[in-house]
């Protein structure tokens, strides 16, 4: 019997233009869980503000978060097959961004399997934007020293926001380097202002996937995406659906375009095709 795999994209895919996972949506995929369905979120975001969107949805596959530099068992609630960024190149890219002027969020996971994140500079605008909602989340703590040499060991990502013209150049520069995964993308609601993810090099939500595909003896692959960020796991899809309101590429790149994310349409989808597949 072939058993499936059910993967969505979060923001502007599974979640609707409120930003939450809405009731119907909620249902539907416990639902499909408790009738032994795989299905999981692959985002951005980290456990801090995933747990708490996916708290009244039933799964039983570890999420993959921070676009796919560690798995989140939330279950046990606990990190595991996290990918770190290498001293070594914790110290390169403390460079680029010094000369680019641009002073990033340091993501460190520490000793207790906490996740806490390094800011010593002065916040600009979007920076302040991307905190204010963030700074009083439970399983992320924001702290304003300067990170200690020997935290350099357990960095997971570097994320930098800003005007796409200070952006932009930074992130070629880094990817010229060849030693990094980098995802340069637009805000979904403020499109000018680009969104910047370094980790280390081979980290990517598709990745990830594979690995969960071996860990769950899946042998399909369902992907549901809407930016940029999400074409490498829907290039490794067996079926690759694009929400209506993804970034044109991304509907390009698609199987199956689907309604909006904010009309249930990935649980839909989701329903019709385990039960019809």
């Amino acid at each position: 019997m072939t058993r499936t795999l059910y993967v969505t994209d979060m923001d502007g895919t599974l979640l609707n233009n409120g930003s939450f996972i809405s009731n119907r949506s909620s249902a539907i995929i416990s639902d499909l869980s408790h009738a032994g369905a795989l299905v999981t979120v692959a985002t951005a975001r980290t456990p801090a503000t995933v747990v708490p969107l996916m708290e009244s949805t039933f799964t039983t596959v570890p999420y993959v978060v921070l676009t796919g530099a560690a798995m989140y068992d939330h279950a046990t609630s606990a990190y595991h097959d996290v990918s770190y960024i290498p001293p070594s190149d914790c110290e390169l890219l403390q460079t680029l961004y010094a000369e680019a002027g641009i002073h990033p969020f340091v993501y460190h996971l520490d000793s207790g399997g906490g996740l806490v994140v390094y800011h010593h500079h002065e916040m600009t605008d979007a920076e302040r934007d991307f905190y204010m909602p963030r700074s009083h989340l439970k399983l992320k703590r924001f702290t304003f020293e300067k990170m200690a040499s020997g935290e350099n060991n357990n960095v997971i990502l570097l994320f930098a926001t800003g005007r796409r013209r200070d952006i932009m150049p930074l992130a070629d520069a880094i990817s010229e380097t060849g030693r990094f995964s980098v995802s340069c993308y637009p805000d979904i609601f403020t499109p000018d202002i680009m969104l910047l993810e370094v980790f280390s090099s081979g980290v990517s939500k598709a990745n990830a996937i594979q690995h969960l595909m071996s860990s769950t003896g899946a042998s399909r692959l369902v992907a549901f995406g809407d930016n940029l960020n999400d074409l490498p796991m829907l290039d490794i899809a067996d079926v690759a659906v694009a929400v209506a309101n993804a970034h044109p590429r991304v509907k390009e790149s698609a199987d199956i375009v689907i309604g909006p994310n904010f009309d249930d349409s990935v649980a839909r989808f989701m329903l019709h095709d385990f039960y019809n597949h």
